[in-house]
């Protein structure tokens, strides 16, 4: 009986260690779980984030400095007050925006290095475009309006400050038809072209009618009168290129037709010309037509457009036309509007001969059939040609018709950074075909967008495939479904012009395509792949870029910018703090940046932004904390600078 009972007390108290172990074990899993819950659960809206930060969101929104306008600046602006709050303070405003995940980091504390901003003159500084320093260039052939960046003894390490009483730009569409004066307080251009209806100075606002020196009744008007000569509304044209855009009315209204237009001029032709078209929401970059190539791939656009922009097309061998040629895509039309075309009728208000306007037109179309062109129609002020699908029938004609000849095979169709224009023809990819597209056809938009592009079908990319693309595809639905979470305002409007600097297969557009935004995708000519003309195959419009140099745009020109694994690509080329430096001109007041890249990178880039009056925060991946690459948000703060 005895030894029963000692058996029995051994079986309880063994029972008794067991229930304790799995309760103190259960305990701590439970405590595992709510802490990681707690700590990674994504903010499911703007205010979360507020209150994870730990300040109130209210004194999060940046506001503008001038009390005494804000309420005429609601009531002109209610784009504004939907997006930004409506009262302002000059103060700034304290963030609290450390990680808290207690990473350990090899860096040691570092002093902030404040950097101050530029003189009030450098307002609409363009580091590549400076009008004193191409003024050292030649004029043959526009080269003094190219591309001259600074020495390392002219670059600014500081601030490009915006103009006192700066204000939020007006949200998309109501920014096609107006900007606001203070943001770029120049009337020169409302003067000058007063009669052709570009813009007009209504107060302390500009708006734009619509019209331009091509198109006196209106852009809308004017295409719809090429509608009526070439399919635009069937998806088969997509991507277009304005060559001298003025203030971008043309591509501006474009884009309701699907239709996304690349819009160049160069610098001071018209007095920012280019910062009203980006002002305006619409695509524009600074660019010429002189020495160099374009910065696009071959066979990029479906149309391209010149109405007056003053291009000299035929002479040096048309080498300017077989420049439009190299960047337009087999089947591609060339509209070409305004002298000479139509003299016949116009020949005294343009106040030219009839012999020297009937000559220039015949000297144009003799080089555009020695790119092997097709006229489509001439009717009104209307010429219109189309490239041909593939070059079977066109190595048959250049064996009697040689000038301009077909470049060797050594010349890189989408080799563009800095590479000279040569007088030959870009060769098209082989057609087994005369009805064979070049290169591969393109599905119509908007399928087009996520259809394998030819360039990857035919294994021109290496490594990338069509599984690898679908791959990509997902990863941006994936990783725009969490920035919707953290930057609630991405997908409401707020970020109408964006910029992604390390663009690879152009996934982050195409995963925003329904958003009311753009994005300039743009390939760094230091990238492992070249990978442009894939984006430029699924509808989207892009640039090359060394981002070692300034961009060709004026400041304060982007909402948005996202910068994914760009600086792991720099860090050993150039100084990281000039390319942040680069990105802060850019990027408006109250504009946001998403960095990604691994903890070590962000850190640096971090502890100089905190120099330069931006707010950041350093936060997991979409997949959560265990995946090394982490994301850097930031946001630049409004301040302005200081009145004459």
């Amino acid at each position: 009986m005895t030894k029963e009972n000692t058996s029995h007390q051994h079986a309880e108290a063994k029972r008794k260690r067991l229930i304790w172990i799995l309760c103190v074990s259960g305990f701590c899993i439970l405590s595992y779980v709510l802490g990681s819950w707690q700590t990674n659960t994504v903010p499911s809206s703007s205010s979360a984030v507020y209150k994870r930060m730990g300040c109130d969101e209210t004194k999060t929104q940046t506001k503008l400095s001038s009390s005494s306008s804000s309420a005429d600046n609601d009531d002109d602006n209610p784009s504004t007050s939907s997006s930004l709050s409506s009262s302002s303070s000059s103060e700034p405003v304290e963030l609290d925006f450390e990680s808290h995940h207690k990473l350990e980091l090899k860096q040691k504390n570092q002093t902030i290095k404040y950097f101050e901003p530029c003189d009030m003159s450098l307002s609409e500084y363009t580091p590549c475009e400076d009008r004193e320093r191409g003024r050292r260039f030649d004029r043959n052939m526009m080269k003094y309006r190219e591309r001259h960046c600074p020495s390392k003894d002219e670059l600014l390490y500081c601030l490009i400050p915006p103009p006192p009483n700066y204000k939020i730009p007006f949200k998309w569409p109501q920014s096609r038809d107006y900007a606001w004066y203070d943001n770029i307080p120049h009337k020169e251009l409302s003067i000058e072209k007063a009669i052709q209806n570009w813009i007009q100075v209504e107060g302390e606002r500009f708006r734009f009618p619509g019209g331009g020196t091509g198109f006196p009744r209106g852009a809308d008007a004017y295409i719809d009168d090429i509608s009526r000569l070439i399919p635009l509304t069937d998806g088969a044209v997509r991507t277009a290129i304005d060559t001298g855009c003025g203030v971008a009315s043309f591509g501006a209204y474009l884009l309701k037709r699907d239709i996304l237009a690349m819009s160049f001029a160069p610098r001071d032709t018209h007095e920012a010309q280019v910062q009203f078209a980006l002002e305006r929401g619409v695509p524009a970059i600074i660019g010429i037509m002189g020495s160099i190539r374009l910065p696009y791939p071959a066979r990029a656009f479906d149309l391209a457009h010149c109405s007056r922009c003053l291009i000299p097309w035929f002479p040096n061998d048309g080498m300017y036309l077989t420049e439009v040629d190299r960047v337009l895509r087999p089947g591609g039309y060339w509209i070409l509007s305004g002298p000479p075309i139509n003299w016949k009728q116009h020949w005294k208000g343009w106040e030219r001969s009839q012999e020297d306007l009937k000559q220039e037109q015949d000297s144009i179309e003799n080089a555009a059939r020695s790119l092997c062109w097709k006229k489509v129609t001439e009717k009104g002020d209307f010429l219109i040609w189309q490239k041909p699908i593939n070059h079977i029938e066109c190595k048959k004609l250049k064996r009697v018709h040689k000038s301009p000849p077909i470049c060797t095979k050594a010349v890189q169709p989408d080799s563009a950074w800095y590479k000279e224009l040569e007088s030959c023809v870009t060769p098209l990819p082989e057609a087994k075909g005369p009805d064979e597209f070049s290169g591969g056809a393109l599905e119509d938009w908007p399928d087009r967008a996520f259809a394998v592009p030819p360039r990857i079908i035919q294994g021109t990319i290496p490594e990338i495939n069509a599984e690898k693309f679908r791959e990509d595809n997902e990863v941006w639905k994936e990783r725009v479904a969490y920035y919707k979470q953290i930057m609630p305002e991405l997908s409401r409007g707020r970020f109408r012009n964006i910029m992604d600097m390390n663009a690879y297969l152009g996934g982050f557009a195409a995963a925003i395509v329904k958003y009311p935004s753009w994005v300039m995708n743009v390939v760094p000519v230091d990238a492992e792949k070249q990978t442009l003309g894939v984006i430029y195959e699924r509808g989207f419009i892009g640039t090359y870029q060394d981002w070692c140099e300034g961009f060709s745009t004026y400041p304060r020109t982007y909402d948005l910018i996202h910068a994914g694994g760009l600086f792991s690509i720099y860090e050993n080329r150039c100084d990281v703090t000039l390319i942040l430096l680069e990105m802060d001109r850019i990027l408006r007041p109250e504009g946001t940046v998403v960095f990604r890249d691994t903890v070590e990178m962000l850190t640096k880039i971090q502890s100089i932004t905190n120099g330069m009056k931006w707010t950041s925060r350093i936060m997991d991946h979409e997949k959560g904390p265990f995946i090394p690459e982490k994301i850097l948000l930031a946001v630049k703060s409004y301040w302005t600078g200081p009145s004459s």
